[in-house]
């Protein structure tokens, strides 16, 4: 069902946005997002399963629909489905230029390769570290930049005597891995990474209290900032929208950057956490300076 945004400057122009009917697609918990320039969306769920649908935009290039494609399950590199739970918590999502997928998980913190997300997934290097990350703090944000290498950043692993950071990686299997450190808004965390056409990234935080329930921002963080970094080099983005106010606010945790029509769009999609309460949200903006 489409929705309108309200006009704001900025940045970030939103066009619109679409809520997802969970009992249409069979499964919430959306936690990751990919949208190609072909407009095929694909998301994956933390409750082991995975979507494709098209979306469709009217001539202004406002969202009008999402047509669902295809579900399945994400499995392992035998091809066996992976149970919701400890094995299946996906929470991030990405696309290598060969058109492989790879699928960060949480719980058992770890990195698979999938020629097709209905196929098995093989193993992949993890970065250092991952390992210690808690259970719900773990691979969260993954992005292929524009220059090949992997941006990872756990949602809640404090790089060792930085306060008020948490361990960011690039590099990618087969080469060192430079470990950095990501310093979240106040009250924030990283959720999910895509990367931008300058060699940057645009980095989703999110944020929950009891009383403020969710709340959530988009960061940018230039390319000129992961051209050379050092290792232990803090990395914090320049915020460039924050939910709240006249904008939806729900759980978000995937973003997407693609083009389309000489246009740089990103899209936003929240988890509804399967609960009654939250949405299944799609946000669209324009960037105005990719």
């Amino acid at each position: 069902m489409p929705f309108g945004l309200p006009d704001l400057p900025g940045a970030l122009r939103p066009l619109g946005g679409l809520e997802i009917d969970r009992r249409r697609l069979g499964f919430g918990g959306l936690s990751a997002l990919h949208v190609s320039a072909d407009l095929t969306v694909t998301v994956v769920s933390d409750l082991a399963r995975f979507a494709e649908l098209r979306l469709e935009l009217d001539e202004a290039q406002r969202p009008k629909d999402l047509v669902l494609r295809r579900i399945g399950w994400l499995r392992d590199g035998g091809g066996r489905r992976l149970a919701r739970g400890y094995a299946g918590d996906a929470e991030a999502l990405a696309r290598l230029p060969n058109g492989e997928w790879l699928v960060g998980f949480e719980r058992w913190h770890r990195i698979r390769r999938y020629r097709d997300l209905d196929g098995p997934g093989s193993y992949v290097e993890a970065p250092p570290g991952l390992e210690r990350a808690p259970v719900n703090g773990g691979l969260e944000a993954l992005a292929v930049l524009a220059d090949g290498r992997w941006l990872a950043i756990a949602e809640d692993l404090p790089l060792a005597g930085m306060t008020g950071t948490t361990t960011a990686w690039i590099g990618r299997p087969g080469e060192s891995w430079l470990v950095l450190a990501w310093r979240p808004g106040a009250g924030f965390y990283p959720v999910d990474a895509a990367a931008l056409p300058d060699g940057g990234a645009l980095v989703l935080e999110r944020g929950f209290s009891l009383l403020g329930g969710f709340s959530g921002r988009l960061v940018r963080l230039p390319g000129q900032a992961l051209a050379a970094p050092r290792p232990g080099t803090v990395l914090q983005g320049e915020e460039m929208l924050r939910f709240g106010g006249p904008l939806p606010v729900d759980n978000f945790e995937g973003v997407a950057v693609f083009p389309h029509r000489d246009r740089w769009l990103v899209a936003v999609v929240s988890d509804d956490n399967e609960n009654r309460l939250q949405r299944s949200l799609l946000l669209l903006f324009e960037m105005q300076d990719p």
